[in-house]
């Protein structure tokens, strides 16, 4: 699974929404299951709990197997206009160990038509109870391990009648999802998908909705003749009805957890690849065939190089890839059938802007999972790590392959920065057998955090162990469903060494180091203080691994230390004092660092530094000091770095310069704007521009509003709201049609600030044209352009953001209208009371959460 929320939301409930979940302080290395609430210090005068210790939940175990799915066999048709499945289940199970005489489902929201026991010449009809989550059968008699038998359900799913539930993650937990069911919606297809993750494929077939259930399936798709199929596995049969349906078998050999199960129908061209034979395809919107391998195509490129990394061959049937509308997350791994939300489909143009940090990230990811996910999941969603951190770190792993170290670093580096974002409001282990609810384990820790974990154990152990180590673990746990034990074990026996201390402090505890670096020269040593001041009665002290390089002119030597203690000094011989001395030189910590380094030793490290990642640093800590001209100087060099992350890192930091040689300066940025190869150094450039006060750089902005890239002409049109007078009204309507949502909130930014009533009916027109994460963005434009107009004049809108505040499925964009409306409310007294009622009817927690702090 990948989760993408929209940047500025993540901001405005990072401090609306409660941390959840008490972890373990710790494990027995033998036995995770004796796992215990880590101590709460009591509350005293010389104890302060630190406000990221989430308060206790209760433990949260895996799930007790009394029955194992083997085989799920559904025959499902659709009513579009309720928006049902009705459906025929052939489930075939059998005992895990224990004899069981009732075999208990997990059934949501269904209507059961009859239950019987597939025995013999003749079905038995089988009684039951249902309260509307929990199926309980009583079975003909008590069975066996031995002994498997089958039932079959007829039942009718009602997705809708469900409540919403979701997360930040997965925004909704409906299971079945009809998009523009009746094709009222003139802009959006006829759709149906599914979502499992976490326990959602029970919203549309009675099952066992656990991680570590793990069956085979065959589903029969009955469907409009004109729409496609998509579901696990191989299609093997597909047949025309006389009524002028089509009839589908999709079947999966290779068992996999109930959560991984998908189908999804539409108007779809499918767009064929191959890898070693078997199917890869491409799944998208018929306007969008034509480019499909260009979002794509680098599938079967990963298929090999993962392959080849893990010693592991792609071991599913296929490998179909899907785009579908209005989805509730960013894409999810189903087993052979990955999802991707509609925003990964891209145009031409489009394609321009379009990098590995985005979506060809995203299809590694859910790629990566089906090793680590599918082929060996997670036994428990205390144990999501397991799945959710290798597959954050496959992004680093391709993007180390394919663009280099430099493009891998700045993987990292936003990694790091997400996650230490998520820790100033909450610290959890990776491994939480503690929670409130399932979906809180979908954070910054279990993907970001992980993936960077895993790179260390990567570095302390080397390339061949870590490889090694990761392929003895899916070697020994195929099929299989594990806890973290699991990992460590693998990795312990390929590489000899107890590693219960890493994984100890890394998965088992909260936290991360909190670093002070100094360091000093003196009788021929270079002493090096390293202090771990993080609060160590609720965090470990670290054992550290790390390596300092100590560089004597242009000469670095290397020098590898172990920090096992809060309070150490360390020792290196030196001939003289050295030009820089470098902590974690290798830029491999998970921690905040405190290095004491002089302006000096900054400027040198830029000029000799191995990676992107020093680079940065060095210009992120002399972004104040640029009135010297040597940080000048190192700031134009950065200019015209061969990595874009630089150059763009230096416009950002050159914001409203006025250093040395200041007009030759911003004649570079103005360049810059218009010149690099990438285009977002070239949108960079021009928001930098626009930083500088009292400068006019008009022409420029109106030749970005030409420029090929849709994220350049957005931040061009950003620039020229910025101008006291604005040049550009006839260049800004001939815009008005686009269809790119960036561009269409950045037109809305402008006219809400430049606009008249003119653009009131253009608001509303183009509401329908936004993707979901951009209507959080424009809805608020849109109440501070009604601000401008007479109130008499703003009901029509008035209605539309309320409407849209009650009633839209995606919680971040009621939320969005929910704050257009908050603007309007000081010059509408009457909205108070519309947005108190807002407030008093929201279901959603996390909503709730956030209008409670407003």
């Amino acid at each position: 699974m990948r989760f993408i929320i929209p940047a500025s939301f993540i901001v405005c409930v990072a401090i609306a929404l409660p941390s959840r979940g008490q972890s373990t302080g710790g494990s027995s290395k033998d036995n995770h299951k004796k796992a215990v609430e880590a101590p709460v210090a009591p509350a005293s005068a010389s104890i302060t709990v630190p406000s990221w210790l989430p308060p206790t939940a209760p433990l949260q175990p895996a799930a007790t197997q009394l029955t194992d799915v083997l085989d799920t066999k559904l025959d499902v048709r659709f009513d579009y206009a309720h928006q049902y499945l009705l459906g025929t289940a052939v489930l075939t199970l059998r005992p895990h160990f224990y004899a069981q005489s009732d075999l208990k489902l997990d059934a949501k929201g269904f209507d059961i038509k009859s239950v019987q026991l597939l025995s013999g010449k003749a079905p038995k009809v089988l009684t039951y109870k249902y309260d509307g989550r929990r199926l309980t059968i009583a079975l003909d008699h008590a069975y066996s391990r031995e002994q498997p038998y089958q039932v079959r359900i007829a039942y009718v799913a009602k997705p809708n009648e469900l409540p919403a539930g979701g997360s930040e993650a997965i925004t909704a937990a409906k299971g079945l999802y009809f998009i523009n069911p009746l094709g009222k919606e003139a802009n959006k297809p006829r759709q149906i998908w599914t979502q499992g993750e976490t326990q959602s494929s029970s919203c549309w077939f009675p099952t066992i909705d656990e991680p570590n259930q793990r069956m085979t399936q065959e589903i029969v798709m009955t469907v409009e003749d004109q729409f496609k199929t998509l579901s696990n596995g191989l299609l093997i049969a597909s047949r025309k009805n006389a009524d002028g349906s089509r009839t589908d078998t999709w079947r999966q050999t290779l068992p996999a957890a109930p959560y991984l199960t998908m189908m999804a129908v539409g108007d779809f061209a499918v767009v064929a690849d191959t890898w070693h034979g078997k199917a890869v395809d491409y799944y998208v919107e018929p306007k969008y065939k034509s480019t499909a391998k260009a979002v794509f195509g680098r599938t079967p490129e990963m298929m090999d190089f993962f392959s080849k990394k893990l010693g592991i061959d792609y071991p599913w049937e296929k490998y179909s890839q899907i785009a579908v509308r209005d989805y509730v997350s960013g894409a999810m791994e189903n087993a052979t059938a990955t999802v991707h939300g509609a925003t990964i489909q891209a145009t031409r143009r489009e394609l321009l802007d379009a990098a590995y940090e985005t979506s060809e990230s995203i299809i590694a990811h859910e790629l990566f999972h089906h090793w680590f996910g599918d082929y060996v999941t997670c036994e428990s969603w205390s144990n999501l790590p397991l799945n959710e951190s290798f597959a954050n770190y496959s992004q680093y792993l391709w993007a180390e392959y394919k663009y280099g170290a430099d493009a891998a670093a700045l993987v990292q580096q936003q990694d790091l920065a997400h996650y230490l974002e998520e820790a100033e409001s909450k610290r959890e282990p990776l491994i939480r057998y503690h929670y409130a609810n399932r979906e809180d384990m979908f954070d910054r820790h279990s993907y970001e955090k992980g993936g960077r974990v895993l790179h260390m154990l990567r570095k302390y152990i080397g390339d061949d162990a870590f490889f090694a180590g990761l392929n003895h673990y899916l070697t020994k746990n195929k099929l299989t469903a594990v806890e973290i034990s699991k990992l460590r074990t693998a990795f312990e026996e390929t590489t000899g060494e107890d590693l219960h201390w890493f994984f100890d402090q890394w998965f088992m505890q909260r936290g991360h180091p909190e670093l002070k670096i100094t360091h000093s020269y003196s009788n021929g040593q270079v002493l090096l203080h390293v202090q771990q001041t993080q609060d160590t009665l609720f965090q470990p002290v670290f054992r550290l691994p790390v390596a300092v390089t100590v560089w004597q002119k242009e000469k670095p030597t290397e020098h590898r230390i172990t920090i096992t203690k809060a309070d150490q000094t360390f020792s290196f011989l030196a001939a003289d004092k050295p030009t820089m001395v470098k902590f974690d030189s290798e830029g491999q910590l998970l921690a905040q660092l405190d290095e004491e380094r002089s302006m000096e030793e900054l400027v040198f490290q830029f000029y000799h530094a191995r990676s992107y990642l020093q680079k940065y640093e060095a210009m992120d800590l002399l972004q104040n000091k640029t009135t010297d001209f040597g940080v000048s100087g190192l700031f134009r060099n950065a200019l015209t770095d061969n990595f874009f992350a630089v150059r763009r890192t230096a416009l950002d930091h050159l914001r409203g310069y006025r250093g040395p040689s200041a007009n030759a300066v911003r004649a570079e940025i103005q360049h810059l704007a218009t010149t690099d190869p990438n285009s977002a150094v070239r949108a960079q450039a021009l928001i930098t521009l626009a930083s500088f006060p009292g400068e006019n750089y008009a022409s420029t902005y109106l030749t970005a509003l030409r420029d090929s890239s849709y994220l350049v002409e957005a931040s061009a049109i950003d620039a020229l709201a910025k101008l006291p007078t604005s040049p550009a009204r006839t260049q800004l309507a001939a815009l008005d049609n686009t269809t790119n949502s960036t561009l269409l909130v950045s037109l809305a930014g402008y006219y809400a600030q430049r606009g008249s009533i003119d653009q009131y009916a253009w608001f509303m027109r183009r509401l329908p044209d936004l993707t979901d994460t951009d209507l959080y963005t424009y809805l608020q434009a849109f109440g501070a352009f009604m601000v401008q107009m007479p109130v008499i004049e703003r009901e029509k809108g008035v209605q539309t953001l309320e409407t849209i505040a009650r009633t839209h499925p995606q919680y971040f964009v009621r939320l969005g209208a929910y704050k257009g409306l908050m603007v309007l409310a000081p010059s509408q007294p009457d909205l108070k009371a519309v947005l108190l009622d807002i407030k008093s009817k929201e279901t959603d927690e996390r909503l709730k959460a956030f209008y409670n702090l407003m």
